[in-house]
């Protein structure tokens, strides 16, 4: 993978802490909302190595832009993201959100962009 480019990880910490409870983000929503519009992959890349760092990063309120938890293999038990997801009122069925749109938050819409 090479250098890690641990201010792009921050940053996209900054805005997975700010996905309220009961709401998921995506991927390309993130890196969209930080100027990287190509950058879900390094999203993903941030959400992986974000598992042993405090305060805890929601990690499962992230998920692909179809709203399928691929991010699920990343976690220490295999259902452990779904269980996190239906603890804050979130359906699934499949690996899959139900009411994606509905629960859908976009950083894009919801906060003001970063400068610098």
């Amino acid at each position: 993978m090479g250098k890690v480019n641990t201010s792009f990880f921050q940053k996209v910490y900054e805005v997975v802490y700010q996905i309220p409870f009961g709401r998921v983000s995506t991927y390309g929503a993130i890196a969209h909302f930080l100027g990287t519009s190509r950058g879900a992959r390094m999203v993903g890349w941030a959400m992986n190595a974000s598992h042993n760092i405090t305060p805890q990063i929601p990690a499962h309120r992230v998920v692909n832009r179809v709203g399928l938890l691929s991010g699920k293999a990343q976690f220490s038990s295999p259902n452990l993201m779904q269980q996190l997801l239906e603890n804050e009122g979130i359906k699934i069925k499949d690996d899959k959100i139900l009411n994606f749109k509905q629960v859908f938050w976009d950083p894009s819409n919801e906060l003001k962009a970063h400068n610098g």
